[in-house]
């Protein structure tokens, strides 16, 4: 799947060859990885300059998406049969250094850990309605699972009054991003038009349905709401299954934290053929992130909003090559 090619590096190539399929805001991509000196290990580091200053000020997202790629790098460590040593924050003085893997003594990789291996190229974000098709009824528990495991709580809003409330925070949101030019402006600086040499971004045709097809309105990249205020049809039967993953805490660590869950609970429902639709706008809006933290999970801090369903079709987003995300260790990250 991911080939090892003879650079200096070619081991921590790998690593990274794996950790950029994670998932991201606009597909920013905000990552940096350091090889060690002789291949001991791996680090981890936040890009700031791929921070959404407006819709991520605090960087929350940009962590969650850096903790996404930490949990690629883990397991693919575990799939060449090594268990990798984690050392959170090393540098106090330098909060953008996340992480650094190590490479452990060896263990042999678990069927768990070749499952969710070989479902890294699988996982894709979908945008838009699922397939009627159900879901097998264990998957919500053994997704529940992955995120207990790895510190974190997934709840499931399965009563009606709950998704139409959760939906209605999600309307809020994006209707308020959407009236601000400032916010449209953003997004528009990393959604690109067919033909243009992107690696990172939303391709602007990447989904033409209408982004309020169902009662949770996703984002707009392509305009359509601007020239079809109303879509053409809903269809809300098709929204999937709506999903919040929390933690106890709030702050950086937290938020790798979370990131390391999602991406566990990704990769296990891509295993089962499973995507997501991501709905993070109403945790962009202090005040309901609030609302939601009181009402939907519990007293939990809401770190994702998520639905899951089977996909009528993927398309995967485009990837940063290791060139330009792997850099050797004195290197500058600036």
């Amino acid at each position: 799947m991911f080939a090892v090619h003879a650079d200096p590096c070619h081991a921590s190539a790998y690593l990274v060859r794996a950790a950029v399929t994670a998932p991201s805001p606009y597909n920013t991509q905000p990552w940096t990885f350091v090889a060690e000196d002789g291949d001991r290990g791996i680090e981890v580091h936040a890009d700031g300059a791929r921070r959404l200053p407006l819709v991520d000020p605090a960087g929350r997202e940009l962590v969650i998406s850096c903790g996404a790629a930490l949990f690629n790098v883990r397991l693919a460590m575990r799939h060449l049969g090594f268990n990798p040593v984690v050392e959170r924050f090393p540098s106090p003085a330098d909060p953008a250094f996340l992480t650094r893997v190590a490479w452990g003594a060896y263990q042999r990789p678990s069927p768990e850990v070749e499952r969710l291996f070989g479902a890294l190229r699988r996982r894709h974000t979908v945008r838009g309605t699922f397939l009627a098709e159900p879901l097998p009824p264990s998957l919500a528990d053994d997704l529940r699972d992955h995120a207990h495991r790895a510190g974190a709580t997934l709840d499931f809003v399965t009563d009606r009054a709950g998704r139409r409330h959760l939906a209605e925070l999600v309307r809020i949101a994006e209707d308020a991003h959407r009236s601000r030019p400032e916010y449209a402006a953003e997004q528009r600086r990393w959604t690109w038009r067919p033909g243009e040499p992107r690696y990172d971004g939303i391709p602007v045709d990447t989904d033409v349905t209408h982004p309020d097809v169902t009662i949770f309105p996703g984002r707009d990249y392509a305009g359509l709401t601007r020239m079809f205020p109303v879509p053409p049809q809903r269809r809300p039967l098709r929204t999937g299954l709506i999903a919040i993953l929390s933690t106890d805490r709030d702050g950086p660590a937290a938020w790798l934290r979370a990131g390391e869950a999602l991406q566990r609970i990704l990769l296990e429902a891509a295993d089962h053929g499973v995507m997501a639709a991501f709905h993070t706008q109403p945790l962009e809006v202090p005040f309901l992130r609030v609302r939601i933290r009181q009402a939907l999970s519990g007293g939990a801090f809401p770190q994702m909003i998520f639905r899951l369903g089977y996909p009528p079709c993927v398309r995967p987003l485009p990837r940063r090559p290791v060139v330009e995300v792997l850099r050797a260790a004195g290197a500058d990250l600036a």
